[in-house]
């Protein structure tokens, strides 16, 4: 595995890997998300996200959309905290469309007023979707608990009330002042020869003025632990538990990683999973997952539990946190879990598509992306004192914050 890397005179940045398949995936990332808004602009990045297929310059909305579908690929973007990114799926003969569909829309959109209105009552639509899935709108609120006052807790979709009052001029300003190309990565996975690919992305981004973001992100560094109930109509009960953790350039990052994943990862035989649901019989789901950030980051434990187990579902919680903090994995126990973690890393580096999108944000922040063995090298020296020490520094449970929302 093998990754090539490229700097446009703008300042843009190009990673691509040549493979063989038969669909070749490429995006465009930028540096900016939800939490470079302003609190009055809440939601405007991931409108922004919205308003891009919207029609541009030369080419009205359903010509947009048109332009990969009809050659039989597919168009997404998405909206995180720290990120916006457009990307595509396509045979690998339609790079060229592809790529020049990217320049049109992320620096030629014209965002006409009546669209902006129409995708505003599509997404008051998806607010009031997602604030009907307590087990979704959990995730959302235990960060608005943690990074309270922060704009990191704020939720991407934004309020309904700051979504009306958005306007093409926010749209305009937000892009002049956070869409900096020296804070873009375009990235590629696919069946196409690097000194091709440069061709290509150079026709459509060479002429592109170099910009450089006036933004500087505000650091969080006020955490409170705080235990909040909330009613809710739903039913099950649903309770998140956890602290604020390492941000993604932290040399622990890859320690807290595995113990998240051994604790609450995606396998049946999670600590946690066979602890609360198989032995116990407490919840229905159960989970753990560390999000870092470019500056911070956060672990958190997720429990999907009828009313009366909630609180039993909990203690059990933090009694194998403090295991975790207290008793040193065995050599065996210890083995199996990297073993675990190295192979779903390996599965999810199968997907093309996944990987383009995880490599274009690394090199967001850095100027070289590690290869999947490589990482899991680094997972291999991890020792069980390194683990107990970030246990010991992320379990404590008088920093862990708790939010329940339980069944009315």
């Amino acid at each position: 595995m093998k990754y090539q890397y490229h700097i446009l005179k703008n300042g843009i940045k190009i990673i691509h890997r040549q493979t063989e398949g038969k669909v070749s995936h490429c995006g465009l990332m930028v540096n900016t998300g939800s939490r470079d808004e302003s609190e009055n602009e809440n939601g405007l990045a991931h409108l922004i996200e919205h308003m891009l297929f919207k029609g541009t310059n030369k080419r009205k909305a359903h010509h947009v959309l048109s332009r990969i579908e009809n050659i039989g690929g597919e168009l997404n973007a998405y909206t995180t905290k720290e990120e916006t990114c457009i990307y595509a799926s396509f045979m690998p003969n339609y790079y060229k469309q592809s790529i020049e569909l990217f320049a049109d829309v992320a620096f030629n959109s014209v965002y006409p007023q009546k669209e902006i209105d129409k995708e505003k009552d599509i997404i008051i639509d998806e607010i009031n979707s997602y604030n009907d899935s307590p087990a979704e709108l959990i995730f959302d609120d235990f960060e608005d608990l943690i990074y309270n006052g922060h704009s990191l807790g704020r939720n991407i979709l934004g309020s309904i009330e700051n979504i009306k009052s958005l306007k093409r001029k926010d749209i305009l300003r937000f892009i002049k002042t956070r869409y900096s190309t020296e804070e873009m990565v375009i990235a590629s996975v696919g069946q196409i020869g690097f000194k091709k690919l440069i061709s290509i992305i150079e026709k459509y981004f060479n002429d592109i003025p170099q910009t450089k973001s006036s933004l500087t992100r505000i650091p969080f560094n006020n955490y409170i632990p705080t235990n909040h109930v909330k009613s809710m109509n739903s039913h099950l009960s649903h309770c998140m538990l956890g602290n604020i953790a390492y941000s993604r350039s932290h040399p622990n990052k890859l320690t807290l990683l595995l113990i998240s994943n051994l604790l609450g990862g995606p396998a049946l035989n999670s600590i946690l999973s066979m602890e609360i649901r198989e032995k116990h019989a407490y919840a229905y789901n159960v989970e753990s997952m560390y999000q870092p950030y470019s500056d911070t980051g956060f672990f958190n434990i997720y429990i999907g539990s009828d009313n009366n187990y909630v609180d039993k579902s909990i203690n059990l919680a933090f009694k194998v946190l403090a295991r975790m903090r207290n008793k040193k994995l065995g050599t065996i126990q210890l083995h199996r879990a990297k073993r675990q973690i190295a192979g779903q890393l390996a599965m999810t580096s199968e997907s093309y598509q996944n990987e383009m999108l995880g490599i274009a944000k690394v090199m967001l922040y850095k100027s070289r992306v590690k290869t999947i063995e490589e990482v899991i090298d680094e997972i291999g020296h991890i020792t069980a004192n390194q683990i107990m020490d970030v246990s010991n520094e992320i379990f404590d449970s008088k920093q862990i914050s708790i939010l329940r929302y339980l069944n009315e």
